[in-house]
């Protein structure tokens, strides 16, 4: 029944991720299972399994309120020693990657719905009315490009391109000095698709994202060009709604291999340079995948989080306490594995077997976005706009 219920709210939807409809879903939130977090869904969420006394100490180092989120996701950015985050208000802060310390503070203009992008010289937001921004290192506007639709995932900088990928399935580079149209790549919508925040990936020369469909794309930076297509999962069933199958979150890519997983679908992993399948399971997720040199992690959509043999694809283990939590994708740091919910705790797991050895408290809002590397832990969001700064000791 989750799963009909969303994809009808998708099809009842379907006409609002353009420009003209982008009010409508300032309520929403972009991970699908968010928006069950009514008493039903309340009522099957797992209660918060207990932690052995000598648990891992997860300590938050420093914290930051941004300002909200309403329906979008937003992902702070690390580069060098600053820490970029955003809000749904407009506002973009910089702050001083040691201390939380607010470098500057600046509002972009327009109601945002993605972001953060940077890079050393750029920092660069998405808004519902379809605009990449970007601004410099001390916040001052250096360009406003407009996009086909709605900005739903944070922009990457790629050499001297900004790439930026639209609701309604285009993905736009960007000359990263003026914001000019270099390329854009395009796939058909199907009838019906989960919407949420699946962003690009880059690594070895390609720009990789997942679509609609179950297909994994890797594109030249150049030109815009298909390299190679690999299939995450393909439609299964006899209706639209059954037939969904949608890859979410951003492609995981390490030297080799390139990961992604679709919602009900599958997850599998490729070979980066030419898109050879390198192994699938039957795994679906709604918040995308990570790795390490081990293993791949990912929840699924009930709340189960699985460590998975990065060379075969192999189960190696699987925790079930944190069920219809509405997990992100699980975040390897060190030792450890870290996973945030929709009731704003992080959930610090064994490594190596899984268990529940860890957690920490945010300000009581869902994390809807995945946690980011930082030092010897980690960086996330809140949807009432607190980002924190956590490490493991």
């Amino acid at each position: 029944m989750r799963g009909i219920a969303l994809l009808l709210l998708v099809a009842a939807l379907a006409g609002c991720s353009t420009r003209s409809g982008t009010s409508m879903w300032r309520d929403f939130s972009l991970n699908p299972l968010d928006w069950f977090g009514g008493t039903k869904a309340s009522a099957k969420m797992a209660p918060l399994p207990p932690v052995a006394p000598d648990a891992i100490k997860a300590r938050v180092v420093w914290q930051v309120s941004v300002g909200p989120s309403g329906g979008a996701i937003f992902t702070p950015a690390r580069v060098g020693d600053r820490v970029y985050a955003a809000a749904a208000d407009g506002t973009v802060v910089a702050l001083d990657a040691a201390s939380g310390r607010q470098i500057w503070r600046v509002n972009a203009g327009v109601r945002l719905s993605a972001g953060v992008g940077a890079s050393k010289d750029l920092v660069v937001v998405g808004s519902e009315e379809g605009d990449a921004i970007a601004l410099d290192a001390n916040g001052e506007r250096r360009w406003r490009s407009r996009v086909s639709s709605e900005v739903l995932a944070a922009p990457i900088v790629v050499g001297d391109l900004v790439v930026v990928r639209a609701a309604d399935n285009r993905i736009f580079a960007l000359d990263a000095t003026d914001g000019k149209r270099r390329w854009v790549y395009q796939r058909a919508l199907p009838p019906l698709a989960v919407r949420s925040t699946v962003g690009v990936s880059t690594a070895g020369g390609l720009i990789l994202a997942g679509f609609s469909g179950g297909r994994l794309v890797a594109l030249a930076p150049a030109t815009g060009a298909v390299r190679w297509e690999g299939n995450v999962a393909v439609p299964k069933g006899t209706t639209e709604l059954e037939r969904v199958t949608d890859v979410v979150g951003r492609p995981w890519t390490s030297e080799r291999e390139v990961c992604a997983v679709a919602y009900q679908g599958r997850t599998a992993c490729f070979d980066l340079a030419n898109g050879t399948p390198a192994w699938t399971r039957d795994l679906s997720s709604t918040s995308g995948v990570l790795g390490d040199g081990r293993f791949v992690f990912v929840s699924d959509d009930k709340g189960g989080v699985h460590a998975l043999d990065r060379a075969t694809g192999r189960s190696v283990w699987k925790q079930d306490k944190l069920a219809f939590r509405n997990l992100s994708a699980p975040l390897p740091v060190d030792r450890q594995v870290v996973v945030a919910d929709v009731q704003g705790f992080v959930h610090v797991l064994a490594r190596d077997n899984g268990a529940i050895v860890g957690r920490v408290a945010t300000d009581g809002s869902a994390i809807s976005t995945n946690p980011e590397p930082f030092e010897r832990g980690f960086l996330v969001q809140t949807r009432n706009g607190g980002v924190y700064a956590i490490a493991l000791d």
